[in-house]
């Protein structure tokens, strides 16, 4: 269990602080090497840490949302049924002694299995349930996990009794006490590996998260925590991780490799610092790096102040893959030393789901199972967002509509009761649907897969320009009079789908032949030009709002509202007051995709 937080900085200073023996069982035979010879050959060890990151709550290889098993184009699989079985086959190849377990995450929000123990029967209750990521990761035997900014979605209650619930410490040495300053959560763990030869190694693992929880999750985390720098942080805990006698350091971070901000300037910390900390911060062997949802098998970043290359590595998201840092190490000047250090990544499509962890949780998956397939309405037409990221479509239509009428009915009787209420929305999956005919809430959820809740904010005509102009970057410049590849038409400089917003409310053209920054045309409100000096009140999520993506003005602007129930739900009980959905009740085409004045579509 993690150690009391008010004395854990006073008891760390003792040698030994935090320290756990890794394993339980007898060393087997050739695990580590050491040499006896007559000329006095080095001793030698070698080791594996084993990696996971961004996890999102998936446990099965089961997509709720589309009821049936995962899969994508490029047939990956997810879950930590099946990452047990790799964990187990890496084990026995190795000695179970001779590895450790780590997560770098964003464990505990993204599958509507995370959701319902979070939400509908919270592990927060009154001798409520233990959450099946915790469960799934005690069995798997896990020995430290980072902190993700998922992490405190659900607030900070639900990410206490998840702490409590695992049997390994959740690290975060940059997550601060807002008033006291002091690690709010373990900072790092300390482990023992045994070895036949010579001094046992010390391997300390130091937790780091985003900095960007201040922003995203801020009425969650103000004036309850800050959260500094990677950087800055590392720089201070690595050398005292070495004088505690640490023979190797991992740094376990929630943060992407490219040195990138998704807020722009709104916070002086970077989004994307891992490889920053690489080459910053001297005394680190590896980072397993986490939060960008990229795969990096290996990627070597040199220290500038050492030259010493440390190894960084990502395995893809939702357990898909699991990075393996090979360690080796010699025994030379009286302490072990890493003399090699590589990484690469087992894809975990390969490995059958671990009847240890599908048994163990198999009622809590039937619960939730049955929980999504609950029906709540009809729908008179089939709806989907195959097209969504190039055509004003109904389904997209659908959660504007909903945002407007729940931020009207908030304002009513209010000072900004007479301001035009505006929406945005993204296509944030694909796949998603509506059907025809009984809708459950697997559906409804299905349009809205993140915990996102919902504001009203001011604006005027003008920074809506800017906004929408932003946010048509997404496109990839397209000259007028060829054809058209919907494949390569979205996504400019790796923009996601979730940083495109369409804006209900409004009429308007983007005309993707021209560069980014003045593709919007014919931008109109209430059949006219629209006045850059009107307000407006738009209706936007939490994300979008605390300045995820960094688009323009939203973030700075004043809040005449916010509401803590997620956008999710606020749909599905919109379907069930409804009763039916039509769209012929909401879908507008309010924008189109144009070359030199002529629709695209």
């Amino acid at each position: 269990m993690p150690l009391n937080r008010r004395t854990f900085l006073e008891r760390s200073a003792a040698a030994g602080a935090g320290v756990a023996i890794a394993g339980a069982t007898a060393l087997p035979a050739g695990a580590a090497e050491q040499s006896h010879g007559h000329g006095h050959s080095p001793k030698r060890y070698s080791f594996t840490v084993m990696g996971t990151t961004d996890l999102h709550g998936n446990v099965f290889n089961w997509d709720y949302f589309t009821d049936k098993e995962f899969d994508d184009k490029t047939h990956n699989d997810v879950g930590l049924a099946k990452i047990s079985t790799l964990v187990e086959k890496i084990r026995k190849e190795k000695g179970r002694r001779n590895t450790l377990l780590i997560d770098a995450g964003d464990t505990i929000q993204g599958t509507q299995l995370s959701y319902y123990y979070a939400k509908v029967d919270p592990i927060t209750a009154k001798r409520g349930p233990v959450h099946p990521m915790a469960q799934a990761m005690n069995a798997i035997g896990y020995d430290a996990a980072a902190l993700g900014n998922h992490e405190f979605n659900y607030g900070i209650p639900v990410l206490r009794k998840f702490e409590e619930q695992c049997d390994f410490p959740l690290l975060g040495a940059n997550a601060l006490d807002a008033k006291t300053l002091r690690p709010a959560f373990r900072p790092y763990s300390m482990h023992r590996l045994r070895t036949p030869c010579g001094r046992d190694v010390k391997v300390a693992v130091l937790g780091l998260t985003n900095p960007g929880i201040a922003i995203w999750d801020k009425a969650n985390v103000q004036g309850k925590m800050t959260f500094p720098g990677l950087e800055e942080q590392a720089a201070k805990w690595v050398p005292k991780l070495r004088s505690l006698g640490a023979d190797v350091v991992i740094v376990s971070a929630h943060s992407g490799s490219s040195g990138t901000s998704s807020y722009g300037d709104q916070l002086p910390y970077i989004e994307n610092a891992a490889g920053l900390v690489a080459e910053q911060v001297p005394g680190i062997d590896a980072i397993l790096v986490g939060h960008a949802h990229t795969e990096i098998a290996e990627y070597f970043v040199a220290n500038k102040e050492t030259g010493k290359k440390v190894v960084l590595s990502e395995p893809l998201k939702w357990g898909q893959r699991l990075t393996l840092f090979d360690f080796d190490l010699v025994w030379e000047k009286g302490r072990w030393t890493v003399e090699k250090v590589g990484a690469q990544v087992l894809n975990s499509n390969t490995a059958d789901e671990d009847p240890k962890i599908t048994g163990l949780l198999g009622d809590e998956h039937k619960k939730v199972v049955a929980y999504v397939n609950q029906v709540i309405g009809t729908s008179t037409t089939a709806m989907t967002t195959a097209d969504a990221p190039w055509k004003d479509e109904p389904i997209i239509d659908l959660i504007n509509h909903v945002q407007v009428e729940t931020v009207k009915a908030a304002l009513a009787g209010g000072q900004y009761a007479a301001l035009p209420v505006l929406s945005q929305a993204s296509c944030f999956s694909r796949t998603a649907a509506i059907p025809a005919g009984q809708v459950t809430i697997r559906d409804a959820a299905g349009l809205y897969v993140f915990e996102n809740t919902l504001e009203a904010r001011l604006l005027t005509g003008g920074q809506l320009k800017d906004y929408l102009e932003f946010s048509a970057r997404y496109y990839v410049q397209t000259p007028a009079g060829g054809p058209v590849d919907t494949s390569k038409l979205t996504n400019a400089d790796n923009t996601p789908d979730y940083n495109y917003d369409a804006v209900s409310g409004l009429t308007y053209e983007i005309d993707v032949a021209r560069p980014a920054g003045s593709r919007i045309v014919n931008l109109s409100f209430d059949g006219k030009p629209i006045d850059a000096a009107a307000q407006f009140v738009l209706a936007v999520n939490n994300y979008r709002a605390s300045g995820g993506g960094n688009f323009p003005h939203v973030a700075k602007s004043q809040q005449l509202w916010a509401n803590s129930e997620e956008i999710r739900n606020t749909i599905i009980n919109w379907v069930k007051a409804k009763g039916t959905v039509d769209p012929a009740q909401f879908a507008t085409v309010g924008w189109k995709l144009t070359r030199d004045g002529t629709p695209v579509f």
